[in-house]
């Protein structure tokens, strides 16, 4: 099976934002909005700017809903004589091509761990010049399609984006929130709920990001739909997803972990009364350059949420 619209999510993954830096997705997400959304179903209010820092809001029609979908990426700062500096939980493999820019223009380099007599590591990037400090590295966009599967690095969360975009096509009644700082602390979804608690009476949270294979969460299983990570969902509000998920035919998974958050964790965390569950596709090779998740799960996770943003 094709992917629908393959080149936008290649398109996405391709602009850099490591968490703390994601003005370009933002942009990208933004003016992608306002040259389509003439042929969507719905057309939505944009929200953003002072008091929401790179976040943005879409709001369509009359919304019970909001799917949040986070912008930012894991990678690394560089510190002092090109050592780097991990952002967010990205896994160390000795020889990844990092990129980005500074003042003296594109940087690439190459990842290099050391180790020393008491198995500290230390990682350098191998580069042909001193980058400047605090310069942002991403991995080196790689994007591979094949007939079941897409391989690419930031699946987690442009993947995420891309649903969230897809959903946006067709949704009458709603509110998507592209959020920032996701994973290293979380940041605006606070702000971007009250936001819509306060002016749009928004008590419920769809989490539209990526989970983990597991020996419990599998590829072709379909989309996943979260019972808990390290935090719970509201079962009122759980169950009431599962209703709806059991009534549509539309194949899922559940699952159960003890570790993990999101920007669930963070509205759970806030003082905010907001119902949130995570649904997503699983992926493998996690926080690599070659994440990779099973094509027909990302179609049952598009499906999933136009269901729940309809019946919820």
């Amino acid at each position: 099976m094709e992917l629908s619209n393959s080149q936008l999510l290649q398109e996405i993954i391709r602009i850099q934002g490591v968490a703390s830096d994601e003005s370009r997705i933002k942009s990208f997400i933004k003016d992608y909005v306002l040259k389509h959304q003439g042929y969507w179903k719905s057309k939505p209010h944009i929200i953003d700017g002072t008091g929401f820092q790179d976040a943005l809001i879409l709001v369509f029609g009359n919304p019970r809903t909001a799917v949040y979908a986070h912008m930012d990426t894991i990678g690394y700062s560089v510190g002092y004589e090109n050592e780097l500096i991990r952002v967010g939980g990205p896994k160390n493999i000795d020889g990844t091509i990092l990129v980005g820019n500074d003042s003296h223009g594109v940087v690439e380099g190459e990842l290099m761990i050391f180790e020393n007599e008491y198995n500290q590591q230390r990682l350098q990037l191998s580069c042909e010049r001193a980058v400047d400090r605090g310069t942002l590295l991403s991995f080196k966009p790689h994007f591979k399609e094949t007939k079941e599967y897409v391989q690419s690095p930031y699946l987690d969360n442009r993947l995420g984006v891309y649903v969230a975009l897809q959903l946006a096509e067709t949704m009458e009644n709603g509110a998507i929130v592209f959020s920032t700082y996701e994973e290293h602390g979380g940041n605006s979804v606070g702000a971007c709920a009250k936001y819509l608690m306060n002016n749009y009476e928004v008590f419920q949270a769809l989490i539209c990001d990526i989970t983990w294979v597991t020996s419990g969460v599998v590829h072709k299983g379909g989309v996943a739909i979260s019972m808990r990570d390290s935090m719970l969902p509201r079962r009122k509000y759980l169950n009431k997803i599962l209703k709806i998920a059991n009534d549509s035919g539309i194949k899922f998974q559940l699952e159960v972990e003890s570790a993990g958050g999101s920007d669930g964790s963070v509205l759970q965390k806030s003082d905010l009364p907001i119902d949130w569950c995570f649904i997503g596709a699983p992926e493998d090779n996690v926080h690599t350059p070659a994440e990779k998740v099973y094509k027909k799960d990302i179609e049952s996770m598009i499906e999933l949420y136009r269901v729940l943003m309809d019946q919820l």
